[in-house]
């Protein structure tokens, strides 16, 4: 393939951009994003068209590579990304949907599988993605693990096309489920109306978990909602984690909770994990032989409502799924 140099010089002659042109047909030509000062007045610029005009001629050999290399299996070198987590995060980007979580859940488990920011395409080897399945098998429950499985051997295979394989090292690995779920623990009305009598060392800690009991907020949404989320008789929020945008019924004992009207965040929270700490101390005060975390208030949340009659479709339109699936599976008690 023919490629030329082009040069065009700037609106005031001080500055020549480069361009590769390849034919006189339209889209034959594109910019190389380089330039050099037409008249260097310092050591400082000239250094630069030194190096500009260096990187130039790298960049046209490269563009010829990648035109001789259609075709064939060959994949120029400069193509390839040392680390293949560089190579994860760009297909993710490239291939977010929306409602779809399961793709960049993926990368940020096999990141935290790994225990490092970095992995080459030579280490990803079979024994490797086995031990990966492994791990999301003895991390997660349902289906989770089998979808998160799913999404990482996509990007392998993706992987594979863009020459960072010669073999794909997961292609007969099966994704699987975890059946063994972990029964989750509810609150019946009896031992909620006990924990609500009982102290808090952590009062915000209760009214933030009174209001996910009434509500069905995750931990995430709870901890950022503000002021603003709050409307006269609704909560309204795009949910952290699925981007959903849900509005539930604000009940009359989060009304008076809340107290007047204010800006900012709702409530001052510590981090997940001291949250859950003092909601155990809470729960045992209580005298409930439970294991209780936040999760069980949106849990308790859809069950109550389950228990008053309302419809399946309803739950989980307020809970923020876009199918009935979840509650059914999941929330269903």
């Amino acid at each position: 393939m023919p490629l030329n140099v082009f040069e065009k010089k700037s609106k005031t002659s001080n500055k020549t951009t480069y361009y590769f042109e390849w034919g006189k047909g339209a889209g034959q030509r594109s910019s190389t994003g380089i330039y050099t000062y037409t008249k260097p007045k310092s050591q400082t610029e000239k250094n630069h068209n030194k190096e500009a005009l260096c990187i130039l001629e790298l960049k046209k050999s490269q563009f010829i590579l990648e035109g001789q290399s259609v075709g064939s299996k060959y994949i120029p070198s400069h193509k390839i990304k040392s680390n293949f987590l560089d190579f994860y995060s760009e297909f993710v980007k490239d291939n977010r949907t929306y409602g779809s979580r399961h793709l960049q859940a993926s990368q940020k488990q096999f990141k935290a599988f790994l225990k490092s920011d970095y992995v080459s395409a030579r280490d990803i080897t079979r024994d490797l993605c086995e031990r990966f399945r492994s791990y999301l098998l003895q991390k997660y429950n349902g289906e989770t693990p089998a979808n998160y499985f799913r999404e990482f051997k996509r990007v392998i295979k993706a992987g594979k096309r863009n020459g960072y394989f010669i073999e794909n090292p997961v292609e007969d690995i099966q994704s699987k489920e975890n059946p063994n779920r972990r029964r989750k623990e509810v609150l019946e009305s009896e031992e909620w109306a006990r924990l609500v009598q009982t102290p808090c060392l952590n009062h915000e800690i209760k009214r933030a978990f009174i209001t996910s009991m009434y509500v069905g907020l995750r931990w995430c949404d709870i901890k950022t909602l503000t002021w603003e989320n709050i409307k006269t008789d609704t909560v309204s929020l795009v949910q952290n984690k699925t981007s959903v945008n849900v509005e539930v019924p604000l009940h009359s004992i989060v009304k008076q909770m809340l107290g007047e009207r204010k800006q900012g965040l709702i409530f001052k929270l510590p981090t997940a994990d001291g949250a859950n700490k003092i909601l155990k101390d809470w729960v045992r005060s209580a005298k409930i032989d439970k294991r209780i975390t936040w999760h069980c208030a949106r849990l308790s949340f859809s069950v109550l409502l389950q228990d008053e009659s309302v419809n399946v479709a309803t739950v989980a339109g307020m809970l923020g799924h876009t199918t009935t699936r979840q509650v059914e599976e999941t929330y269903h008690m």
